[in-house]
């Protein structure tokens, strides 16, 4: 597999950074982000993961040694209520996507004034359980808005091979919108059309590192075969110009809103409510895709398919239809766990 093409050369040049990124649908850059921003959110990060029991209390904290008998993923509450702790008492956590080397990369190369989605998601990758990890799938599907919202993957400490990390197939968000079908990982899709599978890029990333890519590239987890927890950032931008979904602005949560999260943060603090300050464009989501992926996973669920896991939790923790909730949670209880 090919590694990454290395763009930190190209940081000042804009209309490079643009070119690269509509060729390749990515761009890497080492040390973007200063390690002493990243490193006390990685320790307040491990804090709260260690509470929940998520890390080994024998080793040293900094290591980041991960208890498997604390296991959860996204979304099952016991997983949402510890990363909800993250957003609720780490305003330094939210503040990663604002630093001022991002931001101005990314008014060099988009051209404009750079609206961060509020919805910042932080990602916690337990070891060892490699049925969890995500399958190749687009961004685009859960987020929407505008086609050219870029995300930015962030390893909060090193990202050896060992701790996987993300592969990227280059140039396939030149192919539109993907078929897919229920899957585990984050998002809950699979992609089903063929790709090309000389185009796979991948390289280790060291702290301070950023990968970016395109809403439409198909990118994938790979699995977590150390003994540490992996922490990350998704962080997404666009235009302030182009249209924003309506939950790009909402907390990434079941339900909570912006004021829970914001109940333990100074009065004056500079990042509540920031993206008010512009008057944005929100377009209407289309919530087609999610509904096919859910009535595919019912009907799949009812065949045992334990891959449908992960979407009849979501179905059972956010949806909106208690007949079709209920259906889901007599589904999860005959697959049992996996």
């Amino acid at each position: 597999m090919r590694p990454f093409l290395d763009s930190s050369d190209a940081v000042a040049d804009g209309d490079e950074l643009y070119r690269r990124m509509c060729r390749d649908g990515y761009l890497f850059v080492r040390g973007l982000i200063p390690p002493a921003v990243l490193e006390p959110v990685r320790i307040k990060w491990l804090e709260i993961a260690r509470d929940a029991g998520w890390v080994d209390r024998r080793t040293p904290l900094e290591r980041g040694i991960a208890d498997l008998s604390g296991f959860c993923a996204e979304p099952q509450p016991p997983y949402m209520e510890v990363m909800y702790r993250l957003y609720r008492e780490v305003p330094e956590f939210h503040a990663i996507q604002h630093h001022p080397r991002l931001i101005h990369m990314l008014e060099g190369m988009l051209g404009d004034t750079i609206l961060p989605h509020a919805r910042i998601i932080g990602r916690t990758i337990f070891p060892k359980r490699t049925e969890y990890t995500t399958p190749a799938h687009q961004d685009w599907i859960p987020i929407q808005g505008c086609e050219e919202t870029i995300t930015a993957w962030i390893g909060i400490s090193d990202v050896p091979k060992e701790m996987g990390g993300l592969q990227l197939n280059a140039c396939s968000h030149h192919g539109g919108i993907y078929n897919f079908k229920p899957a585990l990982g984050a998002g809950g899709t699979e992609i089903t059309d063929p790709l090309d599978e000389d185009q796979w890029v991948y390289s280790p990333q060291a702290q301070g590192d950023v990968l970016f890519f395109h809403s439409l590239t198909v990118h994938r987890g790979m699995a977590n075969t150390s003994d540490r927890l992996r922490l990350s950032i998704d962080a997404r931008f666009q235009r302030v110009s182009d249209p924003v979904a309506p939950g790009s602005l909402g907390p990434h949560s079941n339900g909570l809103d912006w004021e829970e999260f914001y109940a333990g943060w100074p009065e004056d603090h500079p990042l509540k409510y920031y993206w008010k300050k512009w008057d944005l464009q929100v377009a209407e989501y289309d919530g087609s895709y999610n509904e096919m992926r859910d009535r595919m996973a019912l009907e799949l669920a009812e065949t045992g398919d334990p891959s449908t896991r992960g979407v009849l939790e979501r179905v059972v923790n956010r949806g909106n239809d208690p007949a079709r909730q209920k259906r889901a949670q007599e589904l999860l209880n005959k697959l049992g766990d996996i």
